[in-house]
């Protein structure tokens, strides 16, 4: 039964991250077909195009994953990369807050037979074993939520580092706090208000994103001693290509990057041009809209 993909050892018996009714909607489509392309076809929600398109996978699709190893999906959600995941990688062990979201993930991936999900708190959450992988995707932002402490975010590295075996890696997907398109009139994304990260996040106190540099420091500092960078356009949600530090963008590669599906926007300067000129001047990786890491002990 999919049921049997949750491990409700943790759960506390309620939910404490969702987008509402939608979840409710999305369940019974996927419960009653399987075409996940059918179903986006017939919904132009944001909430369907996220958990549920396979552009997501574009992520991780070309990365090299030992297919004997093991992942930890921290924040497994829907299962977006779940099931990419299930393919690459001999076992998977999810954890989410959600038992909604966590059933969507098992019905949505039903034809795996090579993960398990954990619903409840990360904090929460006894896990003895140690994985080649943890996946932090659109996870670290949320650390508050997740870790209770001071330093949420530095101590949700350390945590996620604490299950990995000798020359495991950790994979973090993130929002740049300063990625171009805030500057030029993008909403912040987790909290829907004009230039709150770039404004340093004052008076939030849910959500938190970082610059390249303090992303890397909080990594070196947890002990990881090298942290590749790379850079998905438009961003990690929605990916159609991805460079990285060995292949960066040269003027006139990035053109009409910039989507905004769930809500408006102004556009305040044209992006296309001020691209060519950081690309010029070698900043393209400092104004990227989001970063993917892939950290090594």
């Amino acid at each position: 039964m999919i049921e049997d993909r949750l491990n409700l050892k943790f759960y506390k018996g309620t939910d404490e991250y969702s987008d509402g009714d939608i979840e409710d909607d999305i369940l019974e489509e996927l419960q009653n077909n399987d075409d996940i392309l059918q179903i986006l076809m017939n919904h132009n929600e944001w909430a369907y195009l996220y958990h549920l398109s396979p552009i997501r996978e574009n992520l991780l699709e070309w990365y090299d994953f030992d297919p004997d190893g093991s992942v930890l999906e921290i924040g497994s959600g829907c299962g977006a990369i779940t099931g990419l995941l299930c393919k690459k990688l001999k076992r998977v062990v999810g954890i989410d807050l959600s038992k909604k979201r966590s059933l969507i993930n098992a019905t949505k991936n039903k034809a795996y037979d090579n993960f398990e999900i954990m619903v409840g708190n990360f904090e929460d959450i006894d896990i003895e074993e140690k994985f080649d992988y943890v996946t932090l995707i659109g996870v670290l932002e949320y650390s508050i939520y997740y870790i209770s402490g001071e330093k949420p975010f530095e101590n949700m590295i350390e945590r996620a580092k604490s299950f990995l075996k000798p020359g495991g890696k950790l994979i973090i997907a993130i929002e740049n706090k300063y990625g171009l398109k805030y500057w030029a009139g993008a909403t912040e994304d987790h909290t829907g208000r004009y230039f709150d990260g770039l404004e340093n996040y004052t008076g939030v106190d849910r959500v938190r994103t970082f610059s390249r540099g303090k992303l890397n420091n909080m990594l070196v500092e947890a002990g990881f001693k090298s942290n590749e960078f790379f850079y998905p356009l438009p961003d990690y949600k929605m990916p159609n290509e991805i460079y990285s530090d060995d292949f960066l963008p040269e003027a006139g590669n990035v053109r009409n990057i910039t989507q905004t599906y769930d809500r408006d926007r102004y556009l305040l300067f044209n992006e296309d041009k001020a691209y060519d000129a950081l690309c010029q001047d070698g900043l393209f990786r400092e104004f990227a809209n989001s970063f993917l890491v892939i950290s090594s002990l």
